[in-house]
């Protein structure tokens, strides 16, 4: 079984077979967060979408005290040595690019692309492919874009974890004909209620699936919030 935890904004933890990932591991200044980064107990690799403050988040002191691997598109991961990160932590040794997949512990993860900004290298997404079968798309932070019905047509996403939150990212209504592109059997949606000037609230989001992505399931979650697949 896989289980999807939340800790608010795009920071989720995905755990199967003993091995634990956390993709954009915002905790510290992230007021939705429900723990702390110290909180967690195993951290085998992080991911990083990209290079933006509420993204990196605590990814640095998470790989040094969990001796994870940070996983990243060429060009970040050279960012983060300079804040401490040591060179053999860095997954493949300079990261990986945009429709390339690597695998990790019997993971498979293919990095797409996203429409958004970064600080260095490009911005991203994460397909992960679990050991159990589950199929799971992180789209990072993105507008929508038409490409995704090419991962909908590659992958069977059981489910995706979606930006709705507006302004700096896709809001509600582009999320949900996302979801449509997808195919996705379930969708989350991310990246929204964490500061004020994002979407302060999801209850409508089911209405906009219904036109958009009527086979979609949405799961709706609260931060610390735990889904089993």
């Amino acid at each position: 079984m896989t289980k999807v935890t939340w800790h608010g904004h795009a920071n989720f933890q995905i755990e199967c077979d003993d091995v634990s990932i956390l993709i954009d591991p915002f905790f510290t200044a992230n007021p939705k967060a429900d723990c702390n980064w110290e909180d967690i107990a195993k951290v085998d690799l992080v991911l990083l979408t990209h290079l933006h403050s509420d993204h990196v988040g605590d990814a640095v002191p998470l790989c040094k005290k969990h001796k994870a691997q940070l996983g990243a598109v060429v060009g970040i991961p050279t960012e983060l040595l300079s804040l401490g990160l040591p060179p053999e932590l860095v997954f493949n040794g300079i990261g990986f690019n945009i429709g390339g997949s690597a695998e990790f512990k019997g993971v498979s993860i293919t990095m797409t692309e996203a429409t958004h900004t970064s600080d260095a290298g490009l911005p991203t997404g994460f397909i992960l492919q679990m050991q159990d079968g589950i199929t799971i798309y992180h789209a990072g932070d993105t507008g929508i874009f038409s490409n995704m019905q090419t991962w909908g047509s590659l992958y069977d996403i059981d489910l995706a974890l979606l930006p709705a939150g507006g302004l700096f990212t896709m809001d509600k209504r582009q999320a949900a004909l996302a979801a449509g592109f997808l195919q996705a059997s379930k969708v989350t949606p991310m990246h929204w209620g964490t500061f004020p000037r994002l979407a302060q609230s999801m209850d409508d989001f089911t209405q906009y699936l219904a036109k958009s992505a009527p086979k979609a399931q949405h799961m709706a979650m609260r931060p610390g919030e735990a889904i089993t697949l």
